[in-house]
């Protein structure tokens, strides 16, 4: 019943979301103003409040990362193996960075962030901080170096690739939330009682505008494609990469906070990033397409496997 009280209200949003548009309560273009609030205003505010507020569990942030990305880097490899099988055309390996982006870019924002707060409270702030300032700057890189390894289309040097990368990271809100909450936090000041009902009014409306968003935003994906690449990107995601997480995060030792932010992590469904980056390359477009919406579907069923399985960590912890 804890786990359905979860995950429940979560999937409820998005079906909100998802049904606001179908029964046309507002526009499709609604995402856009809806996910500017909610990505840069209100889930930056909660990131800075609950690293500022909240206790976090000590843990070395290097073997943290090393089960989130060693899982998401033994996924990626799988990724590839199997895209080298299923593909019609050998030469065509660029479609195979794709395959491995839409089996390891997991929907770490829009709904890992409610989730695990809602699963772990905020005490899982501080290691999920930890993942977020690396996660997109990271797959972003690892996709674009390999795309243009395999492509040997390269114009220029690594500098040239990893530089955008780094000034688009400098200026995004939610790492800004996160910068700001960690020096604020190294003042030892605290939040003065006014501002800090302020923030945590504002905070309160950002998981909620982030689910709706996604609802919204899902509206225009659909399972088309190939559907034996949509099977094997949606397996790789929900299930290979949370179970070598689970594995890497007991063989590290993690706590079980930390270990429960890795592989509620690890186990978010394909994100609309994977679906910008196939656009971008226009490679794969329909599958990723196609697992995007069907692994937030098939997530619903996986999900509360998942955090059964952290809520049992946590109480044998």
């Amino acid at each position: 019943m804890a786990t359905v009280l979860i995950v429940a209200p979560v999937f409820a949003l998005i079906a909100a979301g998802y049904a606001s548009v179908l029964f046309r309560f507002v526009s499709e273009g609604a995402h856009k103003g809806i996910s500017e609030f909610a990505f840069s205003i209100a889930i930056p505010a909660l990131l800075f409040r609950t690293i500022v507020v909240s206790e976090f569990p000590e843990v070395s942030p290097y073997r943290m990362w090393g089960a989130y990305y060693g899982a998401l880097a033994i996924t990626w490899i799988a990724a590839l193996l199997i895209s080298a099988l299923i593909r019609e055309r050998r030469e065509d390996r660029e479609d195979g960075v794709v395959f491995a982006i839409g089996s390891v870019y997991g929907n770490i924002v829009m709904l890992g962030i409610p989730l695990v707060l809602s699963a772990l409270g905020n005490e899982a702030a501080g290691p999920m901080s930890l993942i977020l300032s690396v996660n997109t700057p990271l797959l972003w890189l690892c996709g674009i170096l390999q795309m243009e390894l395999v492509s040997r289309k390269r114009t220029g040097s690594v500098l040239s690739v990893i530089w955008p990368i780094l000034a688009d990271l400098a200026k995004n809100p939610l790492m800004l939330g996160i910068g700001f909450g960690v020096i604020w936090r190294f003042t030892g000041l605290g939040l003065n009682p006014v501002v800090d009902k302020t923030i945590e009014l504002l905070a309160q409306a950002g998981s909620p505008a982030a689910l709706i968003a996604l609802g919204i935003t899902l509206f225009r994906f659909e399972v088309k494609g190939e559907m034996g690449s949509v099977a094997a990107i949606s397996a790789l995601k929900l299930l290979a990469m949370p179970a070598v997480a689970f594995a890497l995060a007991k063989l590290l030792n993690l706590p079980p906070i930390v270990t429960g932010v890795v592989v509620l992590f690890a186990a978010m469904p394909t994100g609309a990033n994977a679906y910008i980056f196939a656009v971008q390359y226009q490679r794969m477009v329909n599958p990723v397409s196609g697992a995007v919406a069907l692994c937030t579907l098939l997530a619903a069923v996986t999900l509360p496997v998942v955090v059964m399985v952290v809520a049992g960590v946590r109480l044998g912890g």
